[in-house]
């Protein structure tokens, strides 16, 4: 026993190390940035004057709101999308079927978030695809200015989050057992009623596992909302960015990254605690 619990310790060695200085050790040096400030005689004090900034200029705080409340609404799109999807492959089509059709839903991530923002621009923009589509069969007749627009940001970011929504809820909807739902349906209940006395208590936390997956990577992506949303449609990301290198304002920089930290960090336990979830539960 002494062996095999000195061999799990030198196992978890490097994992520890490598989350201790990958990890730690760059949020701990930004957490001491971020109450680093440059008082008038150019001494550097400790103060709040870096978190007190965001309050000061309200393109901050209205972007922070704004970041917040289309991560919610993305969140939950992510969902009524996704799990229409994940019901029919894991209870609907045969098993020999739904291996492929998820393996169809992987493309995205092979072809990386990058090409894949592109390829939205192609599609929405004046002269990309749908509009050339609706000119042609003259439900319009002008181009509808898709991109660099919130609308389009909402795409882009809804397109490369949907995945980590799916595979949570599937792999909870694969342990319902199937005789469930028949004695349900076998005992008069309606299709309405099974899906919200049965399905959904049983899939919650799934669904609050790929609901948190979606809504830490959509509050920080950065790409989607700069090519996506352009100049009109800012994202708190985009603020710390040019915190960091366009005025190389580290400290404050590192103050706003951990404001958008404490955010995303304090809406998962909210929801957390609405729905009644436990954070190991939800990560099983």
């Amino acid at each position: 026993m002494k062996k095999i619990n000195s061999t799990l310790y030198l196992l978890l060695l490097p994992v520890l190390a490598w989350l201790i200085i990958s990890i730690v050790v760059p949020h701990l040096d930004l957490l001491f940035k971020s109450f680093r400030f440059e008082n008038d005689d150019g001494l550097m004090v400790f103060s709040l004057n870096n978190y007190l900034a965001f309050f000061e200029d309200e393109i901050y705080w209205l972007t922070f709101v704004k970041t917040a409340l289309y991560s919610i609404g993305i969140t939950f799109l992510a969902f009524v999308v996704t799990f229409p999807v994940a019901f029919y492959l894991t209870k609907v089509v045969a098993k020999k079927y739904s291996s492929f059709m998820v393996l169809l839903l992987l493309i995205p991530i092979w072809i990386g978030e990058l090409v894949t923002i592109y390829g939205w621009m192609i599609l929405l923009s004046d002269s990309g695809v749908i509009n050339q589509f609706l000119l042609s069969i003259g439900i319009i007749d002008s181009p509808i200015e898709m991109l660099y627009t919130n609308f389009s940001m909402t795409i882009g970011l809804l397109y490369m989050s949907m995945l980590f929504m799916i595979i949570p809820m599937m792999s909870a909807l694969e342990s319902l057992d199937d005789s469930l739902i028949e004695a349900a349906s076998d005992l008069g209940a309606s299709k309405w009623t099974i899906f919200r006395q049965i399905i959904i208590p049983y899939t919650i936390p799934g669904i609050a596992s790929g609901s948190i997956i979606v809504f830490m990577l959509v509050i920080g992506d950065y790409v989607a909302p700069n090519i996506l949303g352009g100049k009109s449609s800012l994202w708190f990301t985009e603020q710390i960015y040019n915190e960091f290198l366009s005025t190389f304002n580290w400290n404050e920089g590192a103050a706003f990254g951990f404001l958008l930290l404490l955010l995303s960090s304090g809406i998962v336990w909210l929801a957390l605690k609405l729905t009644g979830q436990k954070l190991d539960r939800v990560g099983s």
